[in-house]
């Protein structure tokens, strides 16, 4: 059945958000993983945990909002299986925390505009500015900052 609300919707665009809802679901996925393994008896980083938990709150809260959105212009969702993250086991934290670095930049990329379909311009050019005003992009600032030092502050 066709959407009564559709107009000015570009299947490009519908493509490009099922994708960026997957994607933020995986890292999601990808940070309770990391979650799961700092609060473990044997390694007992009860912080460190509780920030990798937010982080796969805020993740799976922006593919929700991917989703309104879709839903409001009159998309379709298209779920995917999540695939699972490569480790079970993350190391140290600063190596955890490299990975979970990673994993914003590559967020942080299927969010430019024009990226993956350079079709939705319109849509990044509204909803990013709507809906994500105000988050660390940059690799050099915010919690992420640390993990391209050098060497670990004492």
């Amino acid at each position: 059945m066709a959407s009564q609300v559709r107009q000015n919707f570009h299947t490009e665009c519908e493509a490009a958000i099922n994708q960026l809802v997957n994607l933020e679901l995986y890292a999601s996925y990808v940070y309770l993983s990391m979650s799961s393994h700092f609060d473990r008896d044997d390694v007992a980083l009860c912080h460190v945990a509780r920030f990798l938990k937010e982080q796969s709150h805020e993740e799976r809260d922006h593919a929700e909002k991917f989703m309104r959105y879709q839903n409001k212009r009159g998309g379709r969702i298209v779920l995917k299986d999540i695939k699972k993250p490569e480790k079970d086991e993350w190391g140290n934290t600063l190596d955890a925390l490299q990975r979970a670095l990673q994993l914003e930049k590559e967020v942080n990329q299927a969010l430019l505009p024009g990226s993956p379909f350079p079709g939705c311009v319109h849509f990044w050019q509204h909803f990013l500015f709507n809906h994500q005003e105000g988050e660390p992009v940059s690799q050099n600032s915010g919690p992420w900052a640390f993990c391209t030092q050098p060497t670990v502050p004492d």
